[in-house]
């Protein structure tokens, strides 16, 4: 029933967000760029062990891990604005993004960086 409960609880606030997007892209925005995947992963990460050492190591690799991801928000809009196909523009920005994590990964290992 908890599973269930988070899994509702997470899918009703992706759905606001695309239906106030259909009429206010502003304030979808603002509030997809809210960091709530993580949030939301920092509540159900407490609420199911109560160890902030999780929440702050959690925390710390969600900055780090934020750098390569950027390459998704980037390519996508560029393949639009070039008229490509809606489904061929998401695959090429989730596999770019995919390679930009595999290489973000590759250096962190190799100059043995520890966050």
């Amino acid at each position: 029933m908890y599973i269930f409960l988070k899994t509702i609880i997470s899918a009703l606030i992706i759905v606001a967000v695309s239906e106030i997007a259909k009429k206010y892209t502003w304030t979808a925005a603002i509030i997809v760029s809210l960091p709530l995947t993580s949030l939301l992963a920092f509540v159900w990460l407490y609420w199911d062990t109560k160890d902030y050492q999780k929440i702050i190591d959690l925390s710390y690799s969600t900055i780090v891990m934020t750098i390569p991801s950027i390459v998704f928000f980037i390519v996508l809009p560029i393949l639009l604005k070039f008229k490509q196909n809606f489904i061929f523009s998401l695959i090429i920005s989730i596999i770019s993004t995919a390679i930009a994590y595999a290489i973000f990964m590759f250096i962190i290992k190799k100059f043995n960086l520890n966050f």
